[in-house]
């Protein structure tokens, strides 16, 4: 009864949910997600449009069948020898994504529930996905119905050439509710921690398929010939194949799968449900300063099988939590932004965690690393960070400081020797050092006043929204020294790169300039928090004296320069945002008010350009850009051409933040955690915690 009571509980919430968000066809479908290894979608307008991919756009197929009365038809995949079922609705809140599908006889809803609870980090670092359907007759009929679901080697492999793998095992007694069934399938070899770099796929580790043992099902390990089988007649081919290793790619005997059979009886006008659990198991998925780490979720479970059980035994109470969160949070996202920028906001919001892992390290400190998807494959870029911020630092801002932990341990360490802080630790997932521009060897194409900007920064939003700077007490030298070098570089930063990298070095950056004078006012706040009130006073002055400096030098008649020495340019000013959701007051509003008339003369199709340079934009940017507006009207105008980008545009990845406000068209980037910056809306708006 209790389990039936969430069930209607969370049918309940989500309705209240699905009218706060405007309908928006994603670019990309989010299925699986939880970390760069684990992140499946479907990149396209159905589930069955094409093969399920990897984040990065590699085939890792996930295939489904649905048999009635005999007949089979496709509700998930690219197999086009069976007829796909109509698209009928497809629905993406925070952590599902549910599409219903249809023909005469039957209707079938799948559900694909991620639960990225933000403040259940146990919870939000297990990888475990619950796949759900529920099936009922249309026709009034009763039909005869059974579903089948195949899981190709290649969700554990970077490349076809690979060999696997696979087996089959349980967890749990069976006397156990919980109990379940395990498939697997990973590479042979598994060369843990070996494979590193942007565009692969994780080749350690063991992908499983997990069914709850209670209710009737056929499971085999191996056998590529279940799909026709099933076909056929409804059963599996018979056993596991014992051909192993096999390549993904090999012809005869065919690729490996997974492969299970959920006979759902005769279903009429009252739905039948199944679910199974999707997970990955990756241990260890990082490396930090030569140390592996582990997963957070090992610290409440014994090992991987005892994760699963648990997954399983909470499966209710998880499903109503999660709808209970969409519903609470798309509510608050309408509320603060209008129903379309929270339909953007809601895309945004598993991506952006997606793009991290989750870890602990020896001594049980978590470490929330992200991995610069689809740029340069770099791990915990600090101009990565700073822009997804705005998520966690509404949702749970210790996850922000497990952001910072292990980039401010490296910068404090004899490794670091430069007076400003560091880009990146390594390239995914080997957080082993610097890697960008000079590395820990020399200045040159490093990025010394956005880095430090943005470190400065965080610290003192952490702080505001956990009324207290004990944080940032733990790391108050090493701040201290960057606000040195702020003070002396950051008013007219000299020819260097910002987080715009891809648009070239830059001197007398106006936007840069704007995110130093922030963060030494910021660091001036933290002072006062922590009882140094002179070193308050010094930089709280120098800030709001810089400040004043600051419009004198960059206004350009009824806007603002992109650089203080090229009169006629014009750039988004973001980083201006934090001066009043910190409370810094630094610059006079008409500064903000300027800015966003003018921008509002230079919008395109799809949105505003980064700069007066070219059409491009980045998306992040763009909503903290908005987020500059005082009025609705002029915050919905900038925002409503994102979300006509993201519904109308020809490229179908995983949420894009870097595209041409013309064509519509993805430049780069893709999957990147710093769409966690569209959050920025509802931080301003929300009160500390």
């Amino acid at each position: 009864m209790r389990s039936r009571l969430l069930v209607a509980i969370a049918a309940a919430v989500a309705a209240a949910a699905a009218q706060s968000v405007a309908p928006l066809r994603p670019p990309a479908i989010p299925l699986a997600i939880h970390d760069p290894s684990f992140s499946l979608w479907a990149m396209g307008d159905s589930l069955t449009s094409g093969p399920t991919r990897h984040w990065s756009g590699a085939p890792q197929p996930l295939t489904g069948l649905v048999r009635v009365d005999g007949s089979v038809y496709r509700f998930l995949g690219a197999d086009r020898a069976y007829p796909a079922l109509e698209a009928t609705t497809i629905t993406v809140s925070p952590t599902r994504t549910v599409a219903v599908e249809s023909n005469a006889a039957i209707e079938l809803t799948v559900s694909f529930l991620n639960p990225l609870l933000p403040d259940d980090l146990d919870l939000l670092s297990r990888p475990v996905t619950y796949l759900r359907w529920s099936c009922r007759s249309r026709d009034g009929k009763p039909h005869e119905v059974s579903l089948f679901l195949d899981a190709a080697g290649a969700l554990a492999a970077n490349d076809a050439s690979e060999f696997m793998d696979w087996s089959r095992g349980q967890a749990g007694a069976d006397a156990d509710p919980a109990a379940l069934d395990l498939l697997r399938i990973g590479t042979r070899d598994q060369p843990v921690l070996q494979r590193f770099g942007d565009n692969v796929r994780q080749d350690w580790g063991w992908f499983y398929l997990a069914l709850p043992r209670a209710a009737p099902h056929e499971w085999a390990a191996g056998n590529a010939l279940d799909r026709a089988a099933f076909a056929r007649d409804g059963h599996l081919a018979g056993g596991d194949d014992l051909e192993a290793p096999r390549q993904p790619a090999s012809h005869y005997p065919p690729p490996p799968t997974l492969d299970l059979v959920l006979p759902l009886g005769r279903v009429g006008a009252t739905a039948v449900e199944r679910h199974i659990l999707l997970a990955f198991d990756e241990r260890p998925p990082l490396e930090y300063m030569h140390q592996r780490l582990r997963p957070y979720w090992t610290l409440q479970h014994a090992g991987f099988g005892a994760m699963l059980e648990a997954a399983e035994s909470e499966y209710a109470s998880v499903r109503a939590r999660a709808a209970g969160f969409d519903a609470s949070l798309t509510r608050e996202l309408a509320r603060a932004g209008g129903s379309e920028y929270a339909a953007v906001a809601t895309l945004a919001f598993g991506q952006a965690i997606a793009a991290h892992k989750l870890a602990v390290d020896a001594d049980g400190t978590p470490f929330f690393m992200p991995k610069e998807n689809f740029s340069n494959g770099s791990i915990s870029t600090v101009d990565v960070i700073y822009p997804s911020a705005p998520e966690f630092l509404l949702l749970n801002p210790k996850l922000v400081e497990a952001q910072l932990e292990p980039v401010l341990r490296y910068a404090a360490g004899p490794r670091w020797k430069f007076p400003f802080a560091p880009h990146d630790l390594g390239v995914f997932p080997l957080a082993d050092g610097q890697q960008y521009g000079g590395g820990e060897l020399s200045e040159e194409n490093q990025m010394p006043v956005e880095e430090t900007g943005n470190l400065l920064i965080l610290a003192d939003a952490i702080a505001q929204r956990e009324h207290s700077a004990a944080y940032a007490a733990r790391w108050w030298p090493l701040l201290t020294k960057w606000a040195d070098y702020l003070l002396a570089n950051g008013l007219d930063p000299a020819n260097q790169l910002c987080t715009d990298d891809f648009a070239g070095h830059l001197a007398h950056n106006a936007n840069l300039s704007l995110k130093a004078i922030e963060a030494l006012a910021a660091y001036g706040q933290l002072a006062a928090q922590l009882n140094h009130p002179d070193l308050a006073s010094q930089y709280q002055s120098a800030a709001h004296r810089m400040a004043s400096q600051w419009v004198a030098m960059d206004r350009d008649g009824d806007h603002f320069k992109l650089a203080f020495d090229r009169p006629g340019t014009w750039s988004q000013k973001y980083n201006l945002v934090w001066d009043w959701i910190l409370g810094l007051k630094l610059f006079p509003p008409s500064v903000a008010a300027t800015a966003v008339a003018y921008y509002r003369q230079h919008l395109n199709r799809y949105g505003l350009p980064l700069d007066n340079r070219a059409t491009y934009t980045k998306l992040d940017w763009t909503l903290w850009t908005a987020t500059l507006a005082s009025r609705p009207e002029d915050f919905q105008a900038l925002v409503h051409p994102v979300f006509e980008f993201l519904d109308q545009s020809p490229s179908r990845v995983p949420m894009t933040d870097w595209y041409d406000t013309v064509s519509g068209k993805q430049v780069g980037f893709q999957a990147r955690s710093v769409v966690g910056g569209v959050f920025l809306k509802l931080l301003a708006a929300a009160p500390s915690q």
